[in-house]
């Protein structure tokens, strides 16, 4: 399993290639792109997971997402605040054996399992229970969790009110060369957490991120940083909004 962790710090460290992969679910990206492992290495051990209302990439080599990504609209969202939080995790068995982190993993870990694509965003039943697959799961500290990361979904909920709709991507990054794991599965635990957000009817895209730490702040990035950081590419998020920066989020 060591091998496994300085192979993939070593391909995030690595030289990119983009290749086009068509997704399964193109309907939670936008012009159906999903976004790109950009790096080969990274890629092995993955599989694309469609949900109701979002769908994820998984690593085998992180026992987690690389990406999670949801079409988020103002009546979804509305219809999210009436829904009820089931709280029942569970290991997609769609995954090769050895591939999913377990839930004893967590047990005793002090990570909370957070959320990639929010169960706060799910606008149905059936979409509740699926949010809390263990492969749209990292771990993330609980202080964290609970507090600032909360408060960037809510924001991007009041956004999305605002504008009509938003395509969001929520994933994990692993920066540095001793990577923490949890767990007899040896879950990767992220450094920091990112979150794309692209309005389309305002055309503004922004990325979202935190340390994965207790922490009160977060730092705005452009598309084009996160891109450079993560070893993903976003196909869906026009060019021309890639460089643009935003000042902050109204309310976090």
């Amino acid at each position: 399993m060591q091998v496994r962790i300085k192979a993939f710090v070593v391909a995030l460290l690595g030289a990119a290639s983009v290749a086009a992969v068509a997704s399964d679910c193109p309907q939670f990206s936008p012009g159906g792109r999903a976004p790109v492992v950009v790096n080969q290495k990274m890629r092995a051990s993955t599989q694309e997971i469609c949900y109701t209302d979002f769908a994820l990439l998984h690593s085998g080599v992180t026992h987690g997402p690389l990406w999670s990504a949801e079409h988020l609209t103002a009546q979804s969202v509305d219809d999210a605040k009436n829904n009820t939080r089931t709280n029942r995790f569970f290991v997609d068995k769609r995954l090769p054996a050895g591939d999913s982190a377990q839930l004893d993993d967590y047990k005793r870990s002090g990570y909370d399992r957070g959320h990639m694509s929010p169960a706060g965003d799910r606008a149905s039943k059936q979409g509740m229970a699926e949010s809390f697959s263990l492969a749209n799961i990292v771990p993330q500290d609980p202080s964290n969790n609970r507090r600032i990361w909360s408060r960037i979904e809510q924001a991007v909920r009041r956004l999305t009110e605002e504008s009509g709709d938003a395509y969001v991507v929520t994933g994990p990054l692993f920066s540095g060369r001793q990577l923490q794991t949890i767990g007899e599965s040896r879950v990767f635990v992220p450094t920091q957490l990112y979150k794309v957000v692209y309005l389309p009817k305002r055309q503004i895209a922004f990325v979202v991120v935190v340390d994965n730490v207790p922490t009160s702040t977060y730092t705005m990035k452009t598309v084009r940083e996160l891109e450079a950081m993560s070893g993903l590419a976003f196909p869906g998020i026009p060019d021309a909004l890639k460089d643009k920066r935003i000042g902050g989020l109204s309310g976090v």
